[in-house]
């Protein structure tokens, strides 16, 4: 602690993450556990990465955005787990104040790019189903770059608001953040000044981030299963279906998670729920992702297949 009456600066110099367990035996599962989510998230979205660099065919606007997603997959479980890992190891559970907004900069930079994200994903989707005589047109390699550029602006935006929102509150009482990683529920616990304003700050950001997004993502699709359900050939519907329902389920899953971590800000104390909730967002969903993209996309399959026996398709 280091008291600095009269002033607006924290008085709180490290917070303390307690994190998932306080079992010796169990914190060693649990690092486990982590590192081994990591390796596999790691080796899972660079794969998926590098199959839609190398191979040609996956030269399409759908898979630059899945190679951008896993960019961000990569980030995300990057700016949680390993400090996980390492406080771990270190038996040291504290976080400097500075890192603790870093950690909650960046995680809420990426997040928020996610959202924009798979936002553009649908709209690629209701293009190339409902418009495909102007999708090459309306999807061109500059719309792509521009929607990419745009979600990482706005994502930015955001973020860096948050974050500077948060330098105004004082920290001056507890410090045992009662989580794996920074974030701002968590945050506003803590804080012996008023949140009002932060929090009125991360609902109106959140109808910005999330719930627009949202709403448009269910209006494209609304325009893409209407236009499904007119294709008279069942196998052609079926390949229609197969290509939006991995990214509808990436979306149900991000969402769902997102909506019970930052809709119970009222609540008075972190629960363990939310450290279940927070392993999903930050370790789960970016582990999922690759698995759920490729699993029934032949393509992706394909061009894994030759990436790893060092093959190149021809076409």
């Amino acid at each position: 602690m280091e008291p600095e009456a009269g002033t607006n600066r924290t008085a709180v110099a490290e917070f303390i993450l307690p994190g998932l367990v306080q079992t010796e035996e169990i914190q060693s599962v649990v690092f486990v556990l982590f590192l081994f989510a990591y390796l596999v998230t790691i080796g899972g979205n660079l794969s998926i990465l590098a199959a839609v660099l190398v191979e040609p065919k996956l030269h399409t606007p759908m898979y630059f955005f899945l190679g951008n997603l896993s960019v961000l997959d990569v980030g995300c479980i990057t700016v949680t787990v390993p400090a996980v890992l390492g406080r771990l190891l270190s038996r040291k559970c504290t976080i400097s104040y500075d890192a603790c907004l870093s950690q909650l900069f960046f995680f809420h930079l990426l997040a928020g790019v996610e959202c924009f994200l798979l936002t553009a994903m649908a709209y690629d989707r209701f293009l190339a189903i409902c418009r495909p005589l102007t999708y090459s047109t309306c999807m061109s390699q500059t719309v792509q770059r521009m929607l990419v550029a745009v979600s990482w602006t706005c994502a930015f935006t955001n973020a860096l608001t948050h974050t500077t929102a948060l330098t105004t509150l004082n920290f001056c009482g507890p410090n045992v953040i009662n989580h794996f990683y920074c974030d701002l529920p968590q945050l506003f616990q803590l804080s012996c000044s008023s949140t009002q304003l932060n929090e009125l700050l991360l609902f109106v950001a959140a109808a910005f981030v999330a719930v627009v997004p949202l709403v448009l993502i269910s209006m494209s699709y609304a325009h893409v299963v209407a236009a499904v359900l007119q294709i008279r050939s069942a196998k052609g519907r079926k390949k229609a279906f197969s290509t939006c329902g991995s990214h509808l389920t990436v979306v149900g899953i991000f969402y769902g998670t997102g909506v019970f971590s930052y809709m119970r800000l009222g609540s008075v104390e972190s629960s363990d729920k939310d450290k279940g909730v927070g392993v999903f967002m930050t370790v789960i969903n970016p582990m999922l992702n690759p698995l759920i993209y490729s699993l029934r996309n032949t393509d992706v399959q394909g061009a894994l297949c030759q990436l790893l026996v060092g093959k190149r398709s021809l076409t």
